[in-house]
């Protein structure tokens, strides 16, 4: 089976051509990093625009790249939430009405459950039961995950995600937008020993998270340092990156440790972050657990992860119907019933 796949939660507009759930035949994305950059942020508003003008150019740059025709596709899958409202609208409008006209089976998929699907599309996979952190946009959530279909929620962030962490850290130090590689990058010129921020742990048994208090010690400790602040930013990125990744870690192998499983998978695109994804290794390495990422390619939003998850709805039946809407919150799940 071969399912299309389009992704436009946020500032990506992207499309793949996945045949039985874990062949990527093409993958395609236009960002429009570019274009927000200068504004320190995603414009939502200029973000559906962009949408509007790229998603056939996508999707047809896809078709031409796995060398196939639209009479080979079996079926779409598109992003349904979360998200925002106006760029979720394009990408599952235009798979709406791509299904219609080819007469063939649509499914609205969940973009979290999507990045969970990243982990299967690399040559090692782990295995079920595993614990999956995504970290994308918005969200910072680990679930345990016990089959294709079964997805258990056992924490995620009460304020800012990390992702959002580490952009108005960047944009506190002048950086710009997006904050994660820049950071990154710049904390291997630092010492993270020089700053020690705090690490917000929560409830001892809570796999929860909560970033607003480092970004608010970074903030403080910003304004109180300005007049030496480009002496120091190497320093604070590498003090800042340290003190998350320390929570992550933690709570990762916690959560790992609690469910009795040996396998971890991190997604969504502050699982590019070589450095975290070094030290988990490192760590979890002394508890005898395996740590899993995608390529980088699949880190960010794709839409080869969304016609992977696509692809085993389509198996289960899961259809949506054209009067679906979309959704900006995690409130319903992809086959459109109330959580």
């Amino acid at each position: 089976m071969i399912v299309l796949g389009i992704e436009s939660s946020c500032d990506e507009t992207a499309a793949a051509l996945v045949e039985n759930g874990n062949i990527i035949l093409s993958s395609v994305v236009a960002s429009q990093t570019a274009t927000h950059h200068k504004y320190g942020g995603v414009v939502p508003e200029i973000a559906s625009r962009m949408h509007i003008e790229a998603i056939v150019p996508v999707i047809d740059k896809a078709l031409l790249k796995a060398k196939l025709s639209i009479d080979q596709i079996d079926g779409v899958a598109a992003t349904r939430g979360p998200g925002l409202i106006g760029a979720l609208l394009i990408g599952f409008s235009f798979a709406k009405a791509f299904a219609y006209t080819r007469d063939i089976k649509l499914v609205g998929v969940n973009h979290l459950e999507g990045h969970i699907y990243s982990s299967f599309l690399s040559e090692n996979v782990p295995v079920f039961p595993f614990i999956s952190l995504v970290a994308s946009g918005g969200h910072t959530n680990i679930y345990y995950v016990d089959s294709y279909d079964s997805f258990e929620l056992m924490g995620q962030t009460r304020d800012d995600a990390v992702g959002e962490a580490f952009d108005k850290v960047s944009k506190m130090m002048g950086l710009g937008y997006p904050g994660g590689h820049v950071i990154e990058e710049l904390a291997k010129k630092g010492n993270s020993k020089n700053i020690n921020f705090p690490r917000s742990y929560l409830d001892k048994d809570s796999f929860d998270f909560s970033f607003s208090g480092i970004k608010s010690a970074v903030l403080r400790y910003i304004t109180e340092h300005k007049e030496n602040l480009d002496l120091l930013k190497s320093d604070i990125a590498a003090g800042f990156q340290a003190a998350v990744i320390d929570v992550l870690k933690t709570k990762l192998i916690n959560a790992c440790l609690d469910k009795q499983c040996t396998n971890i998978a991190i997604t969504g695109g502050v699982a590019a972050n070589q450095t975290f994804y070094e030290q988990l290794k490192k760590d979890a390495f002394k508890y005898g657990l395996k740590v899993f990422v995608p390529i980088k390619e699949l880190c960010g939003d794709n839409a080869a992860m969304i016609a992977a998850r696509g692809y085993r709805m389509l198996l289960n039946k899961n259809y949506s119907e054209f009067n679906h809407d979309v959704f900006s919150r995690n409130k319903i799940d992809s086959t459109g019933l109330k959580k």
